[in-house]
């Protein structure tokens, strides 16, 4: 029997958890983040489940875990876990981790303002505003979107058959505009998308297989956006990204508005320096831009920027007891 602890900074990025590991994390083999992560998932993925689900987190936990970087151009590593996953990459959980590395001195920059992170989905460069020990706002250069599929057909229950687009912004979403069957967003309850959205994906990846052409670990439609109009003047749109198996994110997501400025791009909407603001379900906002256009392998596609902020909450030193019969975690459904 043992008990591993493991040293956690919270905060949250506009609203949704960031739990930082910034000690206990595991030894990882492999020359990679994306190496780290296939390890990760096979050996030590009770760490995740410990820390993310319930009774130490709860349906909506996300977090990172810290390591060195296996590139030499990258100054911090960063591993994304959640309860529906250990994710390639999360916009979200960057500026969390970047204001709390930042703020917590857990990385010294080589240049102030400016630090370079090595993820599963390959490098991601970040620019930070700091006035005296805070990070104000974080701003990511996120990896390479797409816009990969159109217009899929899916039976929705009780919607009827409705069209989606499949786009990646560091994982693939299904992405539901408004449509005859579909009003929008302010259509749904919140109960009606964590009710539907587990079905949708399911019936989704039984018709299609997204893989990210230069690394086939990433593959699968992961998270389902449904949008509509802003609620808030200064957006340009409102969306509920629903991920894992009963979490809608409360930021309005990093990785998601990467993937719909590409879904925009893709189809004409959304050109090189137009910005885009996202709005969550509770009000919060990040600013999106495509920066630049880029190809990956068969896929044009777009290099968006995504700015947000995040808050330090507190620490939290937890154990993970292998006499808890509940030491992996567990959801109610």
């Amino acid at each position: 029997m043992a008990r591993h602890t493991f040293f956690c900074i919270d905060g949250h990025t506009c609203g949704n958890p960031v739990r930082v590991v910034a000690g206990g994390g595991p030894r990882l083999r492999g020359e990679s983040l994306s190496d780290y992560r296939q390890d990760f998932l096979a050996h030590h993925d009770w760490i995740r489940q410990g820390l993310m689900f319930e009774p130490r987190g709860h349906d909506m936990m996300s977090g990172s875990i810290l390591y060195a970087p296996t590139r030499p151009d990258c100054e911090l590593g960063v591993l994304f876990i959640e309860t529906s996953g250990c994710l390639p990459m999360c916009g979200h959980g960057t500026i969390g981790t970047v204001t709390t590395a930042i703020e917590e001195g857990l990385v010294d920059p080589a240049i102030p303002g400016a630090l370079a992170l090595e993820t599963p989905a390959g490098r991601v460069d970040v620019t930070y505003d700091q006035r005296g020990r805070f990070v104000e706002s974080v701003s990511l250069r996120n990896v390479p979107a797409w816009l990969e599929a159109t217009d899929v057909e899916v039976e929705v229950p009780g919607l009827g058959l409705l069209r989606c687009d499949i786009a990646y912004g560091g994982n693939f979403y299904a992405i539901f505009d408004p449509q005859p069957g579909f009003d929008g967003l302010d259509s749904l309850r919140i109960d009606d998308i964590l009710r539907l959205s587990p079905e949708v994906r399911r019936r989704l990846n039984a018709i299609v297989d997204p893989v990210h052409p230069d690394d086939p670990t990433i593959h699968g439609v992961s998270h389902v956006m449904w949008t509509g109009p802003a609620h808030d003047p200064g957006a340009d749109a409102r969306n509920a990204v629903f991920y894992g198996d009963r979490a809608i994110d409360r930021s309005p997501c990093g990785t998601g508005t990467s993937a719909r400025m590409a879904q925009l791009n893709g189809r004409g909407r959304l050109a090189v320096g137009d910005r885009f603001v996202h709005e969550s379900v509770i009000g919060s906002l990040f600013t999106g831009e495509v920066i630049a256009t880029e190809t990956v392998g068969p896929h044009a596609g777009i290099r968006p920027r995504i700015s947000g902020w995040a808050r330090v909450t507190g620490y939290n030193t937890i154990f993970i007891d292998d006499r808890d019969p509940f030491a992996h975690g567990f959801s109610v459904n």
